[in-house]
This record gives structure tokens, sequence and C-alpha cells, in this order.
């Protein structure tokens, strides 16, 4: 058995298992330019060919005229609304309207071409694959239907045949998009202490998200504040997310809380918001690391 550097086959059959590729492309030939320029092409060529034929006879069904911009601007406004103040509404809706790329048959290549990172070009081959039903790339892949990058959000066609009514993908992965734009970049007023859209605990971003997504659901569903009280209910009873880094009962208390509010929103973001000790107390805890 040879022991050997990894050969060009078992970099690209790594890549395709794992995502995962060598930093310095060491089983390409040439210098560090031309070895990453070689590597990238070779790992997104394996990559769309593994697809194409894991996708065959999959494909799912887009609605006819499909207006994105119109659809995620209906989706997203009434959470725009809640958590940002007037003046700033308008600059955050229009960047949010076009941020939700639906992944298809006609788009993913090109969509895999341009995307900057080997493992995040991996990553939306399977949410790909996973909204086709599809075999994913390998049994640890992750098995997602949405995906934030900065300030796009990928999303699964299977959005349009999805049957938890509490579901809305644009929603939870607009949320995301939150915490990953920074106000400046919108050209939104930045202070030393309020740098990103919206300040979200770290641990607490996927329990924004998932309150974000059943909250809008409910206001959706429901016309009157009776309803919206009977769907939180409901939500609580048959919440369950798979998702091991959120507390589906945490979920159903924010969002039954965000019910009984006059603005939800705010209640959803009070909730994930970091938690900020006393400024007595971080005068004492600096007074203890320099004593």
């Amino acid at each position: 058995m040879s022991h050997g550097p990894p050969s060009i086959t078992d970099e690209v059959e790594r890549y395709l298992l794992t995502g995962s590729s060598d930093p310095l492309y060491a089983a390409w030939p040439g210098n560090i330019m031309e070895r990453a320029t070689r590597a990238r092409d070779e790992l997104r060529s394996a990559l769309i060919g593994a697809i194409r034929r894991r996708e065959a006879k999959r494909k799912v069904a887009m609605p006819a005229r499909l207006d994105p911009v119109a659809l995620t601007r209906a989706k997203v406004e009434p959470m725009v609304r809640g958590l940002f103040p007037y003046g700033e509404r308008l600059v955050v809706l229009a960047m949010l309207a076009k941020s939700v790329v639906f992944l298809t048959a006609e788009n993913i290549q090109t969509v895999l071409l341009e995307e900057s990172f080997n493992h995040s070009a991996w990553t939306l081959a399977n949410l790909y694959l996973a909204g086709l039903g599809a075999e994913l790339l390998s049994q640890d892949a992750p098995n997602l239907v949405g995906l934030s990058q900065d300030t796009t959000c990928y999303v699964s066609p299977q959005y349009f045949h999805e049957v938890d009514r509490f579901a809305d993908f644009i929603v939870h992965e607009a949320a995301h998009v939150f915490h990953n734009c920074k106000r400046g970049a919108l050209g939104l007023r930045e202070t030393r202490t309020k740098v990103w859209l919206l300040d979200i605990e770290y641990r607490n971003r996927e329990t924004f998200a998932y309150s974000c997504e059943a909250y809008a659901r409910i206001l959706e569903l429901g016309n009157s504040p009776a309803a919206w009280r009977a769907l939180a209910d409901e939500f609580s009873r048959t919440v369950s997310i798979s998702d091991e880094r959120v507390d589906g009962s945490e979920v159903a208390r924010i969002v039954s809380a965000a019910v009984a509010a006059r603005n939800g929103w705010k209640v959803i973001l009070a909730q994930c918001a970091p938690t900020r000790r006393p400024r007595h107390l971080r005068r004492a805890d600096r007074y203890e690391k320099t004593a």
C-alpha cells in the first residue's frame, strides 16, 4: 500500500465525500497559483458531474410565472417593518427582496462555479440534491433546505412543496442575513456598538431564525389576535425541530410571547439578543483581570 502524497484522484474523491480540500493543492503541479486554479477547476467539474448523475429524472417543478423578488418582498416585509425603524425599512427591504436564489437544474452549475469557497460549493450541491430527494454526496452531508451566505439566501424549490404549514425557508434564511450584513454595507449609520443590521447572540442565531419563521407563518395564516393565539398553541403542541442547535420548546415559548405582544418581532429579537452584564459588574471584571 502506498504511503506517498495523495493523488489528484484521491483529492477529488475526498472532496466529493467531505467537501474538504487541501489548501495548498499539493497534488496538482505548478506554483501555488497554478495549482489553485487547476484544483478549483477539477474539483468543481467533478462536483457538477456528481450532481448531474444524481439528479436524473428528479426535477422539482417551479411555479409558472414566478417572480422571486415579489415573492421574497411579500414574505419578509412584515419582519422588516417590525424590526427596523421607518427610515431604514426601505433600504433593508430592497436588499432582502433580491437576496433569494432558488437552486434549479438551470442555474445550479453557474452557482457552483461562481461560489468562492470549495466547501460552500459542496454544501450548496447537497442542498440542491436534498431538494430533489436525490442521494446526497455522502452520508455525512448536511440535509438542508436553505442556506444564507452574506446577503444571499439559497433556497430549494422544495419550498413550494413544503407540507409543514409553520415552515417558511425564505423568512428563515432572510433572518440570518440580519447578523451577516453590516449596516455600512447598505449605507446605514454604524456606531461602535451598532455594526450589524441586528445584534443577535451567536448561540441564538438559529433560535431567532426558527422563531421568525414560525411567527411569520402564524401572522400569515391567521387574521385576528384570537386566531394567532390558537395557531401559536397549535405550534407549541406540534413543534418538531430536528436541528440539534435549537430547543423546540424554547422556540415555542418565544413565539407564544411574540403573539401576545403588540410587536412580536421585537419580542423575538429581545429574547435572542446578547446578554450584557451590568456596567458595575463589567468594571469589577476588569479590576479582577488587572489585579
